[in-house]
């Protein structure tokens, strides 16, 4: 999520609609199943709102169902893929967690390091001090690090901008020429920067780049197929479905194509999220302490709120209540026109992945019609019976 996640941009055509039953498929005569039927009908409620597409993932069980909704193309009317590639956002900030953690693991960094330990003189100046902000503080969004992402709030400034590419030192110095919104540790606010900060740090700590040590200790071992880094790269790998955005002046603008403003972005599959989260949940992916540490949580910001109702942050993952009882865990991302919900329980076994190519940003209202209705997908899923 950015900062225009709130405000997350996209499409209002009701688009022909094209859907594919879930998978596995039921025996002939029998019907597609519960489970199918309900994903359907909520993939198919999520794009009535106006998104042009929407992919979905589901486990239950070791039982894997897809569903997809609307078009991926507004001109040529085909169909959204199964398993499109698509731009994950703030949900690759678990991934990032999990690779630092690992690191913690390992003994060869602490989650109460200093940034000024790892990265002299980047963080000072204007009421900044890297000697009072830790690793944990980053990955908890608890810095104070105040958030000013580059990226577009107009369709002129998306055409104007969108093949601008960013650096993180200029990322992180976007956010250092203002204030700290609070001392460190002393509140919570969302905050991209504290990521950048962390990618840095992880570099600095293996002598290897941000994507090698994803790849090697995550993508890798996991399968991960779909999962690439488009760097300055404005196009995607096909299979994917074209993305759109909705601006506050009404207007539904085509972003497929552009440079995304995070140099660390990457691009991902529900498929291979749905494995992703899966294992961290089921603590393959990290030592036992290690992923209590990332389940410790503190409360959101009020704005944040409106978004995650009872949502806690950890480290670079977000614990939120069923309404079945219990709670879930994931990160969502919102950018470049694609949105990105993600759920799975505590052990594991039950997941729940949705992509939508349409961010609905002409309105807060109409945001989080969006987001409620992917929650609704991923809430029912986690609490289905069968």
């Amino acid at each position: 999520m950015s900062r225009r996640s709130l405000l997350a941009a996209a499409a209002g055509i009701a688009a022909l609609a094209v859907t594919a039953a879930a998978a596995p498929p039921a025996p002939a005569g029998t019907g597609p199943g519960p489970a199918a039927t309900r994903l359907q009908r909520d993939a198919d409620s999520i794009h009535a709102l106006g998104v042009t597409g929407v992919q979905a993932r589901v486990t239950i069980g070791g039982r894997h169902f897809v569903a997809t909704s609307g078009v991926a193309d507004r001109v040529t009317g085909r169909p959204v893929p199964r398993d499109g590639r698509f731009r994950i956002a703030s949900t690759r900030k678990a991934v990032v967690a999990t690779v630092a953690l690992q690191l913690v693991g390992e003994h060869r960094m602490g989650l109460d390091d200093t940034v000024e330990r790892w990265l002299p003189g980047v963080v000072h100046g204007d009421g900044h001090d890297g000697r009072r902000i830790t690793v944990r503080h980053l990955l908890q969004n608890s810095s104070g690090l105040h958030d000013d992402p580059a990226g577009y709030t107009t369709p002129e400034e998306y055409h104007d901008q969108r093949y601008d590419p960013h650096t993180r030192e200029e990322l992180v110095a976007g956010a250092l020429s203002h204030r700290p919104d609070f001392p460190p540790g002393a509140g919570w606010a969302y905050s991209n920067t504290g990521f950048v900060l962390a990618g840095m740090i992880i570099e600095r700590v293996t002598g290897r780049s941000l994507s090698e040590e994803i790849n090697d200790r995550i993508v890798r071992p996991l399968g991960l197929r779909g999962t690439s880094w488009p760097g300055a790269e404005p196009t995607l790998p096909r299979p994917h479905a074209r993305a759109y955005e909705l601006f506050p002046g009404g207007e539904l603008v085509d972003v497929t194509e552009q440079v995304s403003w995070d140099p660390d972005s990457m691009v991902s599959t529900t498929r291979d999220l749905d494995r992703f989260f899966r294992a961290l949940l089921s603590g393959a992916l990290l030592p036992p302490a290690q992923l209590a540490a990332m389940k410790r949580t503190v409360r959101v910001s009020a704005d944040i709120e409106q978004v995650w109702p009872g949502g806690r942050y950890g480290l670079g993952l977000v614990r939120r209540p069923l309404p079945c009882g219990g709670a879930y865990w994931g990160h969502d991302g919102g950018d470049a026109g694609y949105i990105t919900q993600t759920g799975v329980t505590a052990d594991g076994r039950r997941s729940a992945v949705v992509s939508m190519s349409t961010a609905l940003g002409d309105s807060l209202d109409h945001r989080l019609q969006q987001q409620r209705a992917a929650d609704t997908l991923v809430q029912n899923a986690l609490c289905a019976r069968r």
